[in-house]
Parts: structure tokens; sequence; C-alpha cells
């Protein structure tokens, strides 16, 4: 279990890592990386860097290499930056839950355009509309002979 004072700490270094990948590092193959959660081990010698990285595959792995080789510069600024007795090695690891979301997202998304029935939509029950169908403006009584 975490204490406050570890996530106050993971926190903290999420936010000087943030900015330093965003303003600091000129490597060219670090693209857009956003910086989603970092994990320090309770001695705070090691930290996990979870990362997302907006591209295809190849982007990524450029980026995640690029973060790797720019280790030493961001954790000399998290020493700079945070007042810790001992600045954490950091790894860098690609965050997948950002694909699971979005993969959720399309399903759901796929499933109310479907009109199963299992979706939220299909749970509607069909009523007749006395007043015509409003969606194409079309009105039955129009038809009716007088």
């Amino acid at each position: 279990m975490r204490t406050g004072r570890m996530r106050r700490v993971d926190e903290a270094m999420r936010v000087v890592l943030s900015e330093a990948i965003a303003s600091g590092l000129k490597d060219p193959r670090v693209g857009f990386v956003t910086v989603t959660g970092v994990k320090t081990s309770p001695d705070l010698r090691h930290a996990q860097v979870y990362v997302s990285v907006l591209g295809s595959e190849p982007e990524r792995a450029d980026s995640l290499e690029g973060l790797r080789s720019a280790h030493g510069y961001l954790q000399r600024r998290l020493a700079d930056e945070l007042k810790l007795k001992h600045t954490p090695s950091l790894s860098f690891h690609y965050d997948e839950s950002v694909d699971h979301g979005m993969r959720i997202s399309a399903l759901v998304s796929e499933l109310e355009l479907s009109g199963d029935p299992s979706s939220p939509q299909g749970d509607r029950p069909e009523t007749p509309n006395d007043a015509g169908d409003a969606r194409s403006g079309h009105d039955p009584r129009d038809d009716a002979d007088d």
C-alpha cells in the first residue's frame, strides 16, 4: 500500500519529468510524450516512469529509446528540483492503458451505431409516432384524402 508521502513524491516527479520532457529535451526521436504516472520503490532508489506516446509503433519505440538515452539529463532535473536524499534511477515504460481505453471507447461507439438490442440505445421500446416521423419531416396525416 502506497503512503501519502509516496503518492506525493510520485506526483511531484511526474510533474517535473513532464515539464523537462516537454521543454528541455532536444532529441528528435522524442515525439509527443505524456508522462501518465510514476511509481517509485519504497526506498526511492528506483522509479518506473509510465509514458503515453502519440504516433505509430515505430515512433513509440523511437520516443522510448530517446527517453532512455536522456535518463541522465532527466535524473539531473529531478535532483535539481526535488529535495530527496537519493535521486531515483529512472526506467521508462510504455503505458498501454491509454490504448486500452481508446479501444473500449471505439467498441462502445461501434455497438451504439450498430443498433444492437443489447446496447443502451436498443433498450428503448419502439412506439408508433402519431405525429409522423420527426426525422424525415413526413406527417402521415398529409397523405389522407379529404
